[in-house]
């Protein structure tokens, strides 16, 4: 069975970018549109690897991250920041907050792939 991936995001054109390129690698998805609705999701679902808007509405995706992170169930699951607003320092808050890789927007629809396998073989 291929990994499940639960992809956090309320953009939809956004959402469905990750979703093509994610689908075409075979991996079975998973999403929320908010904060609330992510922990929801990823307490439910059990996600292999999780995509995590910062910008979310309810919940910020850092905030969802941390509160992930206190719990003994996702503290090795993979979790990757995005964000369009990349500003200094950014990175380091997502860093510090849990997640284990920073990606900025628009979403680099080569190398996505390629840091997901990366982070999935490295659990």
């Amino acid at each position: 069975m291929k990994e499940k991936i639960l992809i956090v995001e309320d953009n939809p054109q956004s959402m469905r970018l990750i979703e093509m390129v994610l689908r075409a690698k075979g991996y079975t998805l998973v999403k929320a549109i908010d904060g609330e609705e992510a922990l929801d999701v990823a307490v439910e679902e059990r996600p292999d690897l999780i995509i995590m808007d910062i910008q979310l509405p309810k919940l910020n995706g850092l905030e969802v991250t941390k509160r992930l992170r206190e719990t003994s169930a996702f503290s090795h699951i993979p979790i990757i920041a995005i964000t369009a607003y990349a500003m200094k320092g950014d990175k380091e808050k997502a860093i510090n907050a849990g997640c284990d890789a920073y990606l900025t927007k628009p979403i680099n629809t080569r190398e996505l792939p390629g840091v997901i396998a990366q982070m999935l073989q490295s659990q």
